[in-house]
């Protein structure tokens, strides 16, 4: 293949495939027209075939599904099924996720199918991250006057448990809420260039996690987004961009990748400024104690001398 055509989606965000798929139509062969149809019409069950099953399904030979793959401007059918994947992830509603999960999953092997998805998305962050991206992110959180934490919608507890860990470590986090159209921007008001943002979106993308990067990078606040790929939208307004893999395993997006990375910068974090953090949490030691904030007991045990209904055998 020609340096030209392996660069024809290099880059380019998933959406336009279908688009490619649509201008280069009249190029293609009478099979590769009719594998275009199929998978232009079902790309919700296209993208879990395999080249032989998509072959057997639309009536072409194999060698010409991968063809077809080549003529797009893929180097294969991979990478063309990776694409695609990418497709559906970002436009099927909820509903039309449910459906692909029954038609993928089935009602049997649940459990195993779910995990083993989520072991394979970990892997695939593991080969594909940006090491030196996470060290720099590691070393301006640790720098940085204010630290602000933005993720809405399904990523709010991802949000929620990195902001509850870097008041651990840091002077001052603020984790921003979304309660109406102008919470996000008032509680990130005073953000200037001595400020981090630390975005986190998935799809669907929300768009008012996209608009507060907007408006962090206007106040020229450095901005760090964990998000899927180098396509999703936020990374347009970030300096340091953290890909962590996630898999439409079902209605909802595995997110464990993210929260693996997540674990990863508080370790390094910790790790960075150990004396500090060790006297923090020698402080918030005593402190918990005092004021009772964890129950040294599981369980509260029924006294001996007490009968089942919690009265006295003395009384």
């Amino acid at each position: 293949m020609s340096k030209d055509a392996k660069k024809v989606h290099s880059g380019k965000k998933a959406g336009y495939m279908l688009k490619d798929i649509d201008e280069r139509y009249s190029r293609l062969s009478k099979g590769q027209k009719k594998l275009a149809d199929f998978v232009v019409n079902n790309y919700d069950k296209a993208v879990f075939m395999t080249a032989a099953k998509l072959g057997d399904i639309v009536g072409v030979s194999e060698s010409t599904v991968v063809r077809f793959a080549t003529a797009l401007g893929f180097e294969g059918y991979p990478d063309f099924q990776k694409e695609l994947k990418e497709v559906v992830r970002n436009k099927l509603n909820s509903i039309q996720r449910m459906e692909v999960t029954s038609d993928r999953i089935g009602e049997s092997g649940i459990l195993e199918s779910v995990l083993n998805s989520d072991i394979d998305t970990i892997k695939r962050t593991l080969v594909d991250i940006d090491v030196q991206a996470f060290n720099e992110a590691v070393e301006t959180i640790a720098t940085a006057r204010k630290i602000y934490v933005v993720g809405l919608r399904s990523c709010a507890p991802l949000a929620t448990f990195l902001g509850f860990y870097l008041n651990l470590i840091c002077e001052s986090v603020a984790v921003i809420h979304y309660n109406s159209s102008s919470e996000v921007f008032e509680q990130l008001m005073r953000v200037n260039d001595q400020d981090v943002v630390i975005g986190i979106s998935y799809p669907r993308y929300s768009m008012r996690t996209l608009k507060a990067l907007e408006f962090a990078s206007s106040r020229q606040a450095k901005v760090i987004t964990l998000t899927d790929s180098i396509h999703s939208p936020i990374n347009l307004y970030s300096s340091c961009n953290l890909i962590a893999k996630s898999d439409m395993a079902s209605i909802v997006d595995s997110l464990v990748a993210p929260l693996s990375v997540i674990n990863a910068i508080i370790v390094s974090l910790f790790i960075r400024d150990q004396e500090k953090v060790i006297n923090t949490l020698e402080d918030l030691e005593l402190i918990w104690d005092e004021y009772e904030v964890y129950n040294r007991d599981a369980l509260n045990p029924i006294s001996h001398d007490m009968n089942a209904n919690g009265v006295s055998e003395d009384e």
